[in-house]
């Protein structure tokens, strides 16, 4: 769609170095939505960056996916020289955070569309805001009627499950924003929400989020290739959701038998070094106030120690590209490490 081209980082998703600047691209196959949605340069790598799940990803972003991350889908991408429209049709697991799709569309599916702009905010400075609205359609249960049948006493618990039905769905929407502030500082933003009405199927059992965080490159202390990173994250639940576990009910994530709610407050800090060549190591803490939406379980706190090996070319040194495609090391679980809700 164009004679110019720009620069191309190649990757798992291409191997070539340049692209068109206006381009139709479409992609099928098996891969994590995440990969080319709702993604930032400063929030979006769990290898050396952040860890939490509602700080790499938005939380309230119950992306189509299997318990191993990955959904079989189309996805086209119109890419122009200020602007992207990206929009992707996929499959839905047959089961909360289920191995095994439904390929039956009409049965069951997920809609996502985003649109990603380039202003100039800032004089010499790059920043990008992206705008992202989903719809999934699944064998979704019902909060409301999970209740509903609990205090009428046909069932001796809300039991989601039992409410299943083929067509209900979940809508979300979602905002990405970040923006580079110096030559050493960039920040950014996520916002997002669903209706709430049905159950969390595939992500994280979060209904609003809202985060924000930082990372600031170590030049000032004499060391170019580290970096230094903090985010916070506010993360609630839907009144359905709130109600149904405080009676007793359970999600794939979430239940304590009770809830006494709180809004999950997080904050979560890392440092990445540079130690040599192609290796990096990182060490992340976070402290986490009212785990699970759970006030009586306190303060949660988690310190993670990463390493890995990753090719550093000059142009990757050059842009404090840290990203490493190895898998990292933790003193406890990879899943507790990311989000606390299962302890």
């Amino acid at each position: 769609m164009s004679r110019d081209r720009e620069e191309a980082e190649p990757g798992q998703q291409g191997v070539l170095t340049s692209l068109p600047v206006r381009r139709l691209e479409f992609h099928v196959g098996k891969f994590p939505l995440p990969d080319f949605l709702d993604g930032n340069a400063i929030g979006s790598d769990s290898h050396l960056q952040f860890m939490n799940w509602t700080v790499v990803n938005n939380g309230a972003w119950d992306y189509a996916a299997d318990t191993r991350g990955y959904t079989v889908g189309v996805l086209a991408d119109l890419d122009a020289p200020h602007w992207s429209l990206r929009f992707v049709e996929a499959l839905m697991p047959k089961i909360a955070n289920g191995i095994d799709f439904e390929w039956y569309l009409s049965r069951a599916r997920a809609h996502n569309l985003e649109l990603e702009v380039s202003p100039r905010l800032l004089a010499n400075r790059s920043g990008r805001i992206r705008l992202l609205a989903y719809r999934n359609v699944a064998d979704l249960g019902s909060y409301r009627q999970a209740i509903s049948d609990f205090l009428a006493h046909r069932t001796a618990t809300p039991d989601i499950e039992a409410t299943r039905r083929f067509g209900r769905t979940k809508n979300g929407i979602g905002l990405n924003a970040e923006q580079e502030l110096s030559t050493s500082l960039r920040a950014f933003t996520r916002l997002g929400w669903n209706d709430g009405r049905n159950e969390s199927f595939a992500y994280t059992e979060v209904d609003r989020t809202a985060s924000f965080g930082a990372d600031f490159a170590g030049d000032d202390w004499r060391r170019k290739h580290d970096k230094l990173g903090a985010a916070f994250v506010l993360n609630g639940l839907s009144g359905d959701h709130r109600q149904y576990l405080a009676l007793g009910g359970q999600g794939f994530l979430l239940g304590d038998g009770h809830l006494t709610y709180g809004q999950e407050k997080i904050f979560e800090g890392y440092y990445t070094a540079h130690l040599w060549r192609g290796v990096l190591g990182s060490l992340d803490l976070q402290h986490i106030n009212s785990p699970g939406y759970n006030r009586d379980r306190g303060l949660g706190r988690f310190g993670c120690r990463r390493g890995g090996c990753t090719w550093i070319s000059r142009r990757t040194r050059a842009q404090l590209n840290y990203a490493s495609r190895l898998s990292a090391g933790c003193r406890s679980s990879t899943h507790c490490c990311l989000s606390c809700r299962s302890q």
